[in-house]
């Protein structure tokens, strides 16, 4: 195995899942092309991946999602027409979110095993280096002027190598949601992590620090994830294999500054867009001034 390069360049995203907790809307749209304000979930993460120094952007896809390769891709009529019209703005925000050439791959997970499969079937474009996982529908809003969450992370690598999971506080009934950490020794926005559980009963659950969307892992846990072993919910979960990378390579849960939005679920996704509107200064007046006016 080769020595793990000192900078993170690949990222690789699990775009795979049915969203089926958002039908009908997900019968003919990915859920990670959900929009909150104006933009997909998909590009949040994609250009919080960026923002962290990523270079490589591998996307592990199924059945009915073209449209997140063609969002990424030139749409030569659409530009044609802003450019004509000189909507020069739009045509600057449709050219932003395209890649450089060769920049992106997508592979196909063939069946829903979990997400542990579909980070194994990246394994072949990754060659032995350590790469960032980003989970499109944990949306996190950075604090304000502050770093997106990967980059802080990134910068925490830096220091320690290994295996890192951006980890936040849950209450003790939501544990059973979440991959559960084990604390070790902390440092600062730094939690050891002695043990980790997929979904753990709330009796059961070693702590309330929670594992959410946010990956870095050496590439010792694709040897692990080789190994095919079924966990929560008969899926091979990638939790399980970083916990058998505990005492082979370090491992931190890294407590990140921004504000998390499940957008896996309704209510997350509807708090997420308005979140993210009062961050704007074309929205947040005339927004503010409307929620107030709600009654229970």
């Amino acid at each position: 195995m080769v020595a793990s390069p000192q900078k993170i360049r690949k990222a690789i995203f699990p775009v795979g899942g049915l969203g089926t907790r958002f039908l009908p809307a997900t019968k003919s749209m990915p859920k990670e092309m959900l929009p909150v304000v104006d933009k997909p979930l998909i590009q949040y993460a994609v250009e919080e991946a960026a923002e962290a120094g990523i270079e490589e952007f591998i996307f592990v896809t199924g059945r009915g999602k073209s449209a997140i390769e063609d969002h990424f891709d030139h749409s030569a009529e659409l530009e044609q027409t802003l450019a004509s019209h000189s909507k020069n703005k739009a045509l600057e925000l449709v050219r932003e979110m395209l890649f450089e050439p060769g920049a992106v791959a997508y592979i196909r997970q063939q069946e829903p095993a979990g997400l542990g499969h579909a980070i194994w079937c990246a394994r072949h474009l990754i060659n032995d280096e350590p790469v960032a996982i980003l989970l499109a529908d944990d949306l996190i809003l950075p604090r304000k002027g502050g770093p997106g969450c990967m980059k802080e992370m990134v910068d925490a690598w830096s220091g320690t190598r290994g295996n890192m999971v951006a980890a936040m506080e849950v209450s003790r009934e939501e544990t059973r949601s979440y991959g559960i950490i084990t604390p070790g020794m902390s440092k600062g926005a730094l939690t050891e992590v002695t043990g980790l559980v997929e979904k753990p009963a709330p009796e059961d659950a070693p702590s309330q620090l929670a594992v959410v969307g946010r990956y870095i892992i050496e590439p010792g846990v694709f040897d692990e994830l080789s190994k095919m072993k079924k966990g929560a919910g008969g899926e091979i979960q990638l939790t399980d294999s970083l916990a058998q990378r505990i005492g082979h390579a370090p491992f931190n849960g890294f407590t990140f500054s921004g504000t998390r939005y499940d957008c896996g679920s309704k209510t997350g996704f509807l708090k997420a867009n308005i979140a993210f509107a009062m961050e704007r200064d074309d929205m947040a007046p005339e927004l503010g001034d409307w929620l107030k006016t709600l009654k229970r």
